[in-house]
């Protein structure tokens, strides 16, 4: 799979840049430094100002490749989401329908780890933004218009998966759009608190979002 995946670009809906930033070495550095910045900053302080102190460029120059810093992290949401279909595609292909859905609900909701088939994105720092700061790509007044010029069309196509998958195992379940959103919004929220309300979570030391989700989604799916 690594060697595949090497090969292949994550295709991030051309609507949300200017210039493609994989089509250069700035643009890969705008992309490499955005996730340190927002991941030590919050995205709320990230300013395409202190991103260009940070990468050693003007503050014009990003603007060629992102009309706004709210542009930038649908990039890197959707970027995320397109890595995570392809992991879902390579290791879910040749195995049976419930297996598929074990191993499906185990890649949306595992710790991440770096790969090292893109050099200028570290993915467990990103995914770290994405449990933080994923809701803030979609939270605002222009979701719906930004939906229907398809910026969320890699994080949909994962709910997508998730629904036929669990169709394929009880065609009868009545919610498997729900089941599925769930399962990904779930995740997150379970990660989040896990690093910062540990009270309110059983995913602690020796417990994951996976051990929770998983008999949870084949229960329901299969009572």
């Amino acid at each position: 799979m690594d060697k595949l995946l090497s090969n292949l670009k994550i295709s991030v809906p051309e609507k949300i840049y200017v210039k493609d930033p994989e089509s250069s070495v700035l643009g890969k550095r705008i992309i490499e430094h955005s996730i340190i910045l927002i991941d030590e900053a919050g995205f709320e302080n990230f300013t395409f100002k202190k991103l260009g102190v940070l990468i050693g460029s003007n503050e014009s120059s990003i603007y060629r490749y992102f009309e706004s810093k709210h542009k930038l992290l649908l990039y890197l949401s959707s970027w995320y989401w397109g890595w995570i279909e392809y992991q879902l595609v390579f290791e879910t292909h040749s195995l049976n329908a419930t297996d598929k859905l074990k191993k499906a609900i185990e890649i949306v909701t595992r710790s991440i780890k770096k790969d090292s088939n893109y050099h200028h994105i570290n993915e467990v720092v990103l995914n770290r933004i994405i449990i933080n700061e994923n809701s803030k790509s979609f939270l605002t007044k222009e979701v719906d218009k930004e939906n229907k010029e398809g910026y969320f069309i890699l994080y949909k196509r994962i709910i997508y998966r998730l629904q036929d998958m669990i169709a394929a195992i009880n065609p009868d379940y009545k919610f498997p759009s729900s089941l599925a959103s769930t399962i990904i919004e779930g995740s997150l929220h379970q990660h989040f608190l896990k690093s910062h309300f540990a009270s309110m979570t059983d995913c602690k030391l020796g417990v994951t979002p996976t051990d929770f989700l998983m008999p949870l989604v084949l229960k329901t799916i299969n009572p």
